[in-house]
């Protein structure tokens, strides 16, 4: 399971979202952030309907999306969108 984190050069919002990113991976074997710069992903950034940064989008195994936040979400909604896109066991 991933988390992209959709950023660009002068957001100041966007270390929060890293903050918020990292703390989630920590708590979360196996869970890996994949930061990107609109700017260096233009095409990619337009395709996937990023309009803002930063935007976190929680991605299941199987690459596909499960939550999506433009802004900053608190670490326990990101904890709650990442239990969601979990299997069911």
């Amino acid at each position: 399971m991933r988390i992209d984190l959709w950023t660009s050069a002068f957001c100041a919002p966007c270390a929060a979202a890293r903050r918020v990113a990292a703390d989630a991976a920590a708590l979360v074997p196996g869970l890996t952030v994949a930061e990107r710069d609109v700017a260096a992903h233009p095409d990619e950034a337009e395709r996937l309907g990023v309009r803002s940064t930063p935007t976190i989008i929680v991605r299941r195994a199987d690459g596909t999306e499960a939550f999506r936040s433009p802004g900053v979400p608190t670490r326990d909604q990101l904890l709650v969108a990442v239990a969601t896109a979990l299997p069911a066991v």
